[in-house]
């Protein structure tokens, strides 16, 4: 096991450097401590093979007694945001109509920039320090701002998830590893590297303008080559402002400016920034394995929330046991949990149950069933292929706690989302069916496509599995009907094409009503010819 501030095996005693390099981080310009920078291509390879990384963004491979000599007399600390705001370097003289726009709108919500502020507390200084050490604008250190307010669980409408906003073939272009466990799109430092390391070849792609490097980022490269292309055969600028742009790019780069002229000279706003320590905030410990959240939790004193917050790449109930075997604690933390964790052995990090495989059992279903990947049964177990055998037995990883305990895993996320009520409207259930879309099930219900997503925790371009749950929340209907005696008892054969819901939604009832009425399994499909028992009200009968 290594912590993030563990040098080298020639270094002091941790604590010593914990205290160093928080003094140090302070500093204005923090010097490269021995010049001994990676580069991009290194450090990228580096993230997924556990290299000691500083908490602060440097990486370090000189000896203690270097380190400590280069630093022999610190220079005085200097306020985040004023450190921050010296090395911006874009040009933020812009009183441009967009700009103006943009920086009314967040002059005027002070409360949002403060929200937003302690959201970025735990991430911002080391985000900072990776701009710095990359010699690239400090302001892209504000970017999340504009991507997802630094929400790290944000998921939009584009697929888009993380702080940084990536969409699945962006991440895995620049080395995001995606799986049922971990999604490298929300973890904070990965993504931090992948999208510094995207930024730049944008910005070398634009010969170093940063403004059609951060279009690119929003709307892509081949938007911004195509609307560069189109002004120069016309004879017309082609810089930021002169582009036919797509309507939300042309105010993502009018964002960024805007909040960078008020992070700049926030007095000038009214605005007063929420105070930021000016060093390190978080380290990364490493834990050579698989370790359930809670355990995790108990052995670092904070709580799961805690946890899931610094760590939000991770799914489910437990990191990945396939890596990245590191986590991002408080710097206070952080060798502590090192400590507690050395005294806990490998094979007691997760709890494990035993399973006694029945007639008419897969993986995928047992899985399913136990909140695993039919890949981790085989791997644990040594199975080759698909092949079981009842009345075998095989061990299965399994959650310290109740699924309630994991509240920021990402299946708790959506149930939650699921489950949030809607005013002035109820809830129904739709069981896809093939070939159903959102925008079809949109129609079929009267809703917005976008919203429909929204609920359960998707975006609209998502694919739907079959038989996958969907929540919907549609206007509702007067119940007077039933109360004056006009119900109807009605026997229907189902038709082909018919599901469950396209039937409650013709005769104004509830999927859950016809469960109720006549016992059904809902997740079984509706066959052709089969009889159903509805109560319907004759007065909004079709």
């Amino acid at each position: 096991m290594k912590l993030l501030n563990y040098f080298n095996q020639h270094a002091l005693l941790n604590i010593v450097f914990i205290t160093l390099i928080t003094t140090l981080a302070g500093c204005k310009n923090l010097p490269i401590a021995g010049s001994t920078v990676e580069s991009t291509d290194n450090a990228d390879k580096n993230l997924n093979s556990n290299t000691a990384l500083s908490n602060s963004g440097t990486f370090f491979s000189d000896s203690a007694e270097k380190q400590q000599a280069h630093y022999a007399t610190p220079l005085m600390a200097v306020p985040f945001w004023e450190d921050l705001s010296a090395n911006f370097a874009l040009d933020l003289s812009s009183t441009e109509a967009r700009v103006v726009a943009q920086r009314n709108w967040y002059a005027s919500h002070p409360e949002y920039i403060r929200r937003v502020v302690k959201r970025a507390e735990p991430y911002i200084y080391y985000i900072y320090q990776q701009a710095q050490y990359r010699n690239i604008p400090a302001e892209l250190a504000l970017l999340p701002i504009v991507e997802s307010a630094f929400d790290p669980f944000a998921y939009s409408h584009g697929r888009a998830s993380g702080i940084w906003q990536f969409i699945p073939g962006t991440g895995k272009a620049y080395g995001l590893k995606q799986t049922w466990w971990y999604d490298g799109r929300r973890d904070v430092k990965a993504s931090t590297d992948a999208a510094f390391n995207y930024l730049t070849k944008l910005n070398s792609q634009f010969n170093g303008d940063w403004l059609l490097a951060l279009a690119a980022y929003n709307s892509g490269g081949g938007t911004v080559r195509k609307a560069v292309r189109y002004n120069k055969k016309r004879g017309r600028p082609t810089d930021f402002w002169s582009l036919k742009l797509p309507k939300e790019t042309q105010a993502y780069v009018p964002k960024l400016i805007a909040i960078s002229q008020i992070f700049k000279t926030p007095e000038k706003y009214g605005i007063t920034l929420p105070t930021i320590p000016n060093t390190p905030q978080v380290a990364v410990a490493y834990t050579d394995s698989q370790i359930d959240m809670a355990q995790a939790a108990t052995l670092a004193n904070l709580s799961i929330d805690e946890l899931y917050t610094l760590n939000p790449g991770f799914n489910r109930w437990a990191t990945d046991p396939n890596g990245p075997h590191s986590l991002l604690l408080p710097i206070e933390k952080a060798e502590s949990f090192t400590i507690e964790l050395s005294k806990l052995p490998k094979d007691e990090r997760v709890t494990w149950s035993r399973y006694k495989i029945k007639s008419g059992d897969s993986l995928i279903r047992i899985a399913k069933l136990n909140k695993t990947t039919p890949a981790m049964i085989r791997d644990v177990n040594h199975i080759k292929g698909n092949k079981i055998v009842a009345g075998k037995t095989i061990l299965i990883p399994s959650a310290t706690q109740s699924s309630k305990a994991y509240r920021l895993a990402l299946d708790q996320r959506m149930k939650a989302k699921t489950n949030k009520a809607v005013k002035g409207k109820r809830r129904v259930h739709h069981y896809v069916q093939p070939g159903d879309s959102f925008w079809k099930i949109s129609k079929q219900y009267k809703v917005n496509t976008r919203s429909l997503a929204k609920w359960n925790g998707m975006a609209p371009a998502d694919p739907l599995i079959t038989g996958k749950k969907l929540t919907v929340w549609v206007a509702n209907k007067s119940r007077t009907g039933r109360k004056s005696g006009r119900i109807r008892k009605v026997n229907y054969k189902a038709r082909n094409g018919d599901s469950y819901s396209r039937i409650a939604n013709k005769f104004n009832v509830s999927v859950n009503e016809i469960k109720r009425w006549n016992n059904v399994n809902l997740k079984r499909y509706l066959q052709p010819g089969q009889l159903l028992t509805l109560y319907i009200d004759i007065t909004n009968a079709p």
